[in-house]
């Protein structure tokens, strides 16, 4: 399923050989193209892009061994819609005459770590061919020799190739397509200036831009679909149970205003559906130009305040959308950013790419140390908590997913949606409680998502800034969810807004630097907001990020996980150091 327009991208396999003919060539032909149909299995067996399809690889005609068969495989890529490009060898062949020139496309060479034939010595020379030409190429060779006949694929080499392919499949599908803002500047949140040159050059994206009077007119002239519409409202009262109104008795609403709002807010989440990836449905009716929709991988709602002081908040329409599930089923997660933060948006789409999985969007609210929690709930932080911990709360995009009542493997987990079950569903539906909106924040009212994710969740969460002088710059965290008792939560959450999902969030600790402790990674976080995706993903962000030449500012990941383009390491011997001085000499992407 593919719901935006453009083909998906596809791996390209280029499997290159000696060109000596009259016996050498000759000898090397089954065993090359034999590693390229077994890459090109590995990949297609293993890896799904978001909407669930395998996916596909496109394998070089012929093996290559010039110049001119280097030229055809060009064309065929191009032909096939190829947006990453794996360069196979277990041989000698001839470096700048081999090797892919295509300066948009993220690539990587295995060379075979075998003694029979020099596979490492064109790896190498293919490389330094590379990065003299300043096109960065990612290098995987095995770390044990193996025999010319073993047709297995190691199991470092594997996950490298897997690691490699996530990440430049990422690049490529966010390659044309958009970000639709939805308003503009929320509460002078910087995050949400959207920088279109950000977004042109180093995600090769384009910036789509609506007024939020653009909802209002829709629900006016009632441009969405009437059924869905019908069946979602059916949907949502059997399936959102709504709380208390917590309000002061003088910002109360009556039940008839309650009642309009829940109308208002299901209409709102058609309509950014709708303005983000188009509606066949709409066309039927006679709106041929808002069936199109924006083509948008990612969007933002400003809401506060210009909508929010009157109108009913985006909380619910960015609740469910980012969710993997809505009145029409289990479906692929959608990605929206609340108050129009792009750069969280960025964020979040990256882990959705990565993981094909529903992502949480919060601010990180507070750091709680143990002594803090001691003095206030007179209770002692156990477990991955005894450190402390940081608050992750906001009222708009964390999806239901984030609650963490779907499971794999017997624990908490997020999953990709087409492993999800209507009885996980069920279970995050009836761990969410709808409060009607704080009208101190609100006060056009709405709907606020309220639930406590599970503990003992590997999250990573992480954050795009732009600093001016140093460009983009990625913060990871890696670290859990934590589980607390109870009444340490209650009497905690009662102290921000209870409204909202919380998150216990404890980042893995290394003893140094912005991780010496819990509090030193909320100090040194670059913005009131982050976007957590489950698992720990930091080693494919890096290498994510690396392809798009935005350094990394801060991360917890072992040294060891760490796989950037082999250009890297002729910049300095200090990791992060010569991450930035990289991305600097090389400039974004699509500059």
């Amino acid at each position: 399923m593919n719901r935006l327009k453009g083909s998906l991208p596809k791996v390209g396999i280029r499997p290159v050989i000696d060109g000596r003919l009259g016996g050498v060539r000759e000898s090397l032909e089954d065993q090359t193209m034999g590693m390229a149909k077994r890459v090109a299995g590995l990949l297609t067996a293993e890896l799904r892009h978001a909407g669930g399809s395998p996916v596909e690889c496109v394998i070089a005609d012929t093996c290559i061994g010039g110049v001119a068969e280097a030229a055809l495989t060009a064309e065929k890529f191009e032909r096939e819609a190829v947006g990453v490009s794996i360069t196979v060898t277990p041989c000698w062949c001839y470096g700048s005459e081999t090797i892919d020139m295509n300066p948009a496309l993220p690539k990587a060479i295995w060379g075979f770590n075998g003694t029979e034939r020099p596979g490492a010595v064109y790896l190498a020379a293919a490389l330094a061919g590379h990065n003299q030409k300043g096109l960065p190429a990612f290098s995987i060779y095995g770390h044990d020799v193996q025999d010319a006949t073993d047709t297995s694929i190691p199991a470092d080499v594997k996950e490298k190739l897997l690691r490699f392919t996530r990440a430049g499949i990422a690049v490529a599908t966010m390659r044309g397509k958009s970000y639709l803002s939805i308003g503009s500047v929320s509460m002078g949140i910087a995050g949400s200036i959207v920088d279109a040159d950000f977004f042109q050059t180093y995600l090769g994206m384009r910036n789509e831009y609506v007024d939020m009077s653009e909802i209002m007119r829709r629900v006016n002239e009632g441009i969405y679909d009437k059924e869905e519409f019908a069946r979602a409202m059916k949907w949502t009262k059997s399936n959102c149970r709504e709380g208390a109104d917590l309000n002061p008795a003088a910002l109360k609403l009556s039940r008839a205003r309650l009642d309009d709002i829940w109308e208002y807010v299901v209409k709102m989440t058609l309509i950014m559906r709708d303005l983000m990836i188009g509606n066949p449905e709409l066309a039927k009716m006679g709106f041929g130009e808002e069936a199109l929709g924006h083509n948008a991988i990612v969007s933002g709602f400003q809401g506060q305040r210009q909508w929010t002081d009157y109108m009913p908040n985006g909380d619910f329409s960015e609740a469910i959308l980012n969710s993997s599930f809505d009145w029409n089923g289990i479906r692929q997660a959608f990605v929206v950013a609340t108050e129009n933060d792009c750069l969280n948006g960025v964020a979040m789409l990256f882990g959705h790419l990565l993981t094909n999985t529903a992502q949480v969007f919060a601010d990180v609210r507070t750091y709680w140390s143990k002594d803090a929690v001691k003095r206030v709930t007179g209770k002692n932080l156990a477990g991955v908590a005894s450190n402390g911990m940081i608050h992750l709360i906001n009222s708009g995009s964390a999806s239901l997913d984030g609650s963490g009542q779907m499971s794999k493997n017997g624990a908490p987990a997020m999953k990709p949606w087409w492993e999800i079950t209507e009885g996980e569903v069920r279970k995050c539906l009836e761990s969410t409680t709808w409060y009607p909106a704080a009208r101190g924040y609100f006060r056009g009212g709405g709907f606020s998502s309220s639930f406590l994710t599970k503990g003992a969740m590997p999250v990573t969460m992480s954050r795009i800034n732009l600093v001016k002088g140093a460009g983009p710059v990625l913060q990871i965290a890696e670290g859990w969810t934590a589980e607390v008792p109870p009444e340490v939560h209650r009497l905690l959450n009662e102290r921000t807004d209870q409204t909202w999902p919380t998150t216990w969030f404890v980042p893995r600790l290394t003893g140094k630097g912005p991780f010496a402790d819990v509090y030193s990674v909320m100090y040194n976080w670059g913005a009131n907001h982050g976007a957590f995706s489950h698992g720990h993903i930091g080693a494919d962000l890096i290498t994510l990020a690396a392809m798009l030449r935005i350094p990394v500012c801060m991360h917890n990941v072992e040294d060891s996980q760490i796989f950037r383009p082999s250009a890297w390491g002729a910049f300095g011997m200090d990791t992060e150091g010569a991450d930035y001085r990289a991305c600097e000499a090389y400039g974004a992407l699509y500059k």
